[in-house]
This record gives C-alpha cells, structure tokens and sequence, in this order.
C-alpha cells in the first residue's frame, strides 16, 4: 500500500514538473507572436497618395512625411552610394509632391502670412493657430518662407537633405546637395530682382562650372547645365528691377563692370570668365542690346 502511495506521488510530480517545463517553452513563443503582430501593423501602415485631395487633413501629411523619412533612412543606411542616389532623387520627387500638397491645404495662412508683420516693431507677431502650424512643420523639416511679391510658401529647411544623405551618396551627389543647402539658406531673388549679391552670383557660376568639369559622367549634369545656364543669363543681363545695363544708352554699370573685370582676373581659364569678357567687348564696341544677345547666344530655362 505504501508502495503505492509513493509510486502515485512520484507520478504527479512528474507530470507536474513536465506541465512547468512546458510552460517555460511557450512563453517565448507568445512574445514572438506579439512583436510579429506589432510588426505586421507597422508594414499595414500606408501613406496618403501624394495627389492632392481636399479629404485628407493635416496629420494625414504630417504621418506621411514621418514615414517617408523613416523609409528613407533606413533605405540608405544599407545601400550602396549608388543606389542611395536613386533614393534621393525618389524621396525629393515624393516630398516635393507633399509639400505641394501642404501649400494648397493652408492657402488661407499663406495668403495672411506677410499682414503678421509689425512695421512698429519690424517682426512678426502670429496668432496662435499660425505658431501651432509652424511648429507642426517644422517637426518634419518644413518651415514658412517669403519668396517675395507678398507671397509666402511651405519649404523645406535649408540642409535638410544634406543632413538627411550626408556620406550617403557618391562624391557628386554629396557635392550637389552640400551646395544646394548653401544656396537655399537665403532668397536668390523676389519681386523681379536679384537678392544676393552679383560677387555671389559669379561665384556660384564658377562653383558649378567646376562642378560639370570634375564629375563629367554624373547623372547630374543636365541639371546642373540647367542651373548654370539660369545664372549666367541673370549674371549678364540681370533681372526686371535689377538690370546690368541702362537700357536707356545700353551702357554696362559700373557696378557689373567691376564684377566681370573681378572675375575675369581671378579665374583667367573658365569659361565664365571667357563669357564675361565676351560680354564687356561687345559693348565697348558699340553694338545694341538685340545684337549682343544675339551674338552671346544664353538662354534661360526658367
């Protein structure tokens, strides 16, 4: 009887101890359950189509820009810098498209941006729900800018795809955004004139000659022929309300003058400077405008 007694006793703490260890072994399993779960809700997250649509709201764009990014860096923290190109040139296309989006969705901000200016006080002073907005965008890169003649849009900081792509593309891609983040730091131009300065301008001409003479095989370099083309053309002729000549007796000022002489001497072999000097011959001969435009043969792609 007492054998028996401890044959059953020895059997329930068996299978009791069988029953624990098998607990212990399907607890881990259940926690890989609940993260595959949590990972499956994040793959189900889709963005709002980057075609504009009156139905989507503020946080529809703010949620897909904060997934975009996401995407992103995570897309170029294992690519190569060759594939990462093509991940900027996507994400810009994308970003681009929602900022567009953002512009249209708050109109209304835009068109009353420049009336919260205090002339008394020269600063701005911005009700409530326009500091909330501000504050908004900025969490995702974007903040308000004057582009002049009254008007103001939704941008995207200066260096936030030079800080997002830094060492992340190839040396020309690296090259082209660290410049474009300098450029876009202040307004080239407003209100049909030129807002930097005409030494900045040269300069900027000379950087992006150099730019096409050492990357010659560059994805880039029908852009950037583009770019250079515009700012030559304003670099010669000026703007509307920033002109290089009196159009009165179509004589150069004195002031574009000196700035094609400043980089005539300092950079002898560009092209830029063999242009400049084309351009100050032709007038010192006498010829008209029409001719000299004729003659010089710059375009603009604007």
């Amino acid at each position: 009887m007492i054998k028996r007694i401890l044959a059953a006793c020895m059997l329930s703490v068996f299978v009791f101890s069988c029953k624990k260890e098998v607990g212990k072994e399907s607890e881990p399993k259940t926690v890989r359950d609940s993260a595959a779960i949590t990972d499956t809700k994040k793959d189900l997250f889709k963005p709002i189509d980057t075609l504009y649509s009156p139905a989507y709201k503020m946080e529809d764009y703010m949620k897909a820009l904060h997934y975009y990014h996401a995407k992103t860096q995570k897309e170029i923290a294992e690519g190569s810098l060759g594939q990462n190109n093509k991940v900027y040139e996507d994400y810009v296309e994308i970003r681009n498209k929602y900022t567009e989006s953002l512009n249209r969705l708050h109109a209304d901000v835009l068109d009353k941006y420049v009336n919260y200016y205090d002339s008394e006080t020269e600063s701005y002073k911005f009700p409530e729900h326009v500091k909330e907005l501000a504050a908004r965008l900025n969490k995702e890169g974007l903040e308000f800018r004057e582009v002049g003649e009254g008007m103001t849009e939704i941008q995207s900081v200066p260096d936030y795809y030079y800080i997002l792509f830094k060492n992340k593309l190839t040396p020309d891609y690296n090259a082209y955004i660290a410049q474009n983040a300098v450029e876009a730091k202040d307004n080239y131009a407003a209100d049909a004139g030129l807002i930097i300065t005409w030494e900045e301008l040269g300069e900027r001409l000379i950087f992006w000659e150099n730019f096409l003479k050492k990357y010659p095989k560059s994805s880039l370099q029908k852009t950037v022929k583009k770019e250079y083309n515009n700012y030559l053309y304003d670099y010669l002729y000026g703007m509307d309300n920033t002109p290089t000549y009196e159009t009165a007796d179509g004589k150069l000022y004195e002031e574009n003058r000196n700035e094609y002489k400043r980089i005539i001497k300092k950079y002898p072999g560009s092209y830029t400077a063999k242009r400049a000097q084309e351009f100050v011959s032709l007038f010192d001969a006498g010829m008209s405008v029409e001719q000299i435009r004729d003659k010089m043969n710059v375009e603009s792609n604007y």
